[in-house]
């Protein structure tokens, strides 16, 4: 595999905090049993809106990760990529305030940041006056807080900051991230993403574009990606936080390693605010580049976990992209999307996706797109339909594309693959 410099990155730590669960082992159960994360919204009332599910995160208690006044403080979205990122550091067995801080950086992304902070303090503007707005509205609302939050209660104290490119973010954190380590720049970087809008004008404004999922007699099947019947994207919220280190640097601490991020891919569409380029053209670029940058030819990967968001214009334009890049072999490849099961995380999905790429290396087994009963003739394809495959996989990839056209793919290989 190629990288830059010589220095290669290991996958040494895994935290979650998400609608299928806020530990590795439950993430995984209910990815590979297609056991769905979405249900009614119980965070507001829904009476008024078309859209009445999302995939909400289930028995997080702040203060298990935290202690109460700084729970109190922190926004939803900020608890949870903290939370996140303290149990990646647990699961690599690894403690920033060992090293040089200057060794540990962070990028916490996130598409939206702090909406429910937004919400609650402009209706109190409205409702009881300028005075009842609150002191912490200003650090708790932007997208670059749960980062700086992290370093503040780990001491990592490298490159820190947030990537916002909507659906791409997390994508881009790790990509980032795994730069940032082939140049030397860090030894080690907690990397991904944190997202909590299931908010009254998040899901509203979703809902007058026409973008998410109606089917609310059905939560649990609403999300069907490339399936005939789709009929938008489900919202999700949470955060998953890589542990991100120097291959040499882990491999000296006997750390263990789940996988290397071998390749990373940037690049925009150039095309629509919402919608995708029809044929893919932005996706293409992205992986290509990815295949390139980490040394593998299209015939080397065995698995594909897209994006697949269960719309109807991009599931097919990633489709058209997949068969472009990797011609014959693409009939070959296994594609899954697992937003069918913990939704859409917008800011989060990349890193939760890239996740299900390391463990399916890891465990040798590719989880399912569930819902998937009839599949559109447009995308054609081996979407691992229904049920969990097992698969020996060396090579994945992460494709995430966010509104605005933003496109980012990561290559995750088998730990010690040339």
């Amino acid at each position: 595999m190629s990288t830059s410099n010589g220095r290669r990155v290991a996958v040494t730590g895994l935290g979650f905090i998400t609608p299928i669960g806020n530990d590795l082992d439950t993430v995984w159960s209910n990815l590979v049993e297609g056991v769905s994360g979405v249900g009614r919204i119980t965070r507001f009332d829904t009476a008024a809106y078309s859209t009445k599910i999302a995939a909400e995160v289930k028995h997080f208690e702040p203060e298990q990760y935290m202690d109460k006044k700084t729970a109190h403080h922190l926004g939803r979205y900020c608890q949870f990529g903290l939370a996140a990122a303290k149990d990646a550091l647990q699961d690599a067995r690894l403690n920033p305030r060992d090293m040089d801080p200057d060794d540990v950086g962070v990028i916490l992304s996130s598409a939206i940041g702090g909406m429910q902070e937004i919400e609650k303090n402009h209706t109190a503007l409205l409702e009881r006056g300028v005075r009842r707005i609150s002191p912490f509205t200003t650090p708790m609302m932007i997208a670059d807080m749960a980062a700086g939050v992290v370093a503040m209660q780990t001491g990592a104290g490298g490159p820190n900051y947030a990537i916002v490119s909507a659906c791409a973010s997390s994508g881009h954190a790790l990509g980032e991230a795994a730069e940032i380590i082939k140049r030397g720049d860090a030894k080690a970087m907690l990397a991904g993403g944190a997202e909590a809008t299931i908010t009254p004008l998040t899901m509203g404004a979703f809902c007058q574009i026409k973008a998410v999922s109606e089917r609310n007699d059905d939560p649990e099947r609403a999300c069907r990606p490339w399936d005939l019947g789709r009929d938008g994207f489900v919202m999700g919220e949470g955060a998953v936080v890589f542990v991100l280190e120097d291959l040499e640097f882990a491999q000296k601490r006997g750390a263990q390693v789940y996988a290397e991020i071998t390749g990373y891919g940037a690049s925009a569409d150039c095309y629509h605010y919402t919608a995708p380029h029809p044929e893919g053209a932005g996706a293409k670029r992205a992986m290509r580049k990815a295949l390139q940058k980490a040394g593998v030819a299209p015939q080397q990967v065995q698995y594909v976990n897209a994006h697949g968001t269960s719309t109807k214009l991009g599931d097919i334009a990633e489709t058209k992209a997949i068969k472009e890049v990797f011609g014959d072999h693409a009939e070959k490849l296994l594609v899954s999307s697992t937003k069918s099961v913990h939704a859409h995380l917008l800011g989060a999905a990349g890193a939760i996706e890239a996740a299900a790429c390391v463990l399916a290396i890891e465990r040798g087994v590719v989880p399912p797109t569930i819902n998937l009963d009839q599949q559109d003739p447009e995308c054609d394809l081996d979407y691992v339909a229904n049920e969990a495959r097992r698969a020996k996989v060396d090579v994945a990839i992460s494709n995430s594309f966010g509104f605005g056209g933003h496109n980012a793919t990561l290559v995750l290989s088998r730990p010690g693959l040339n």
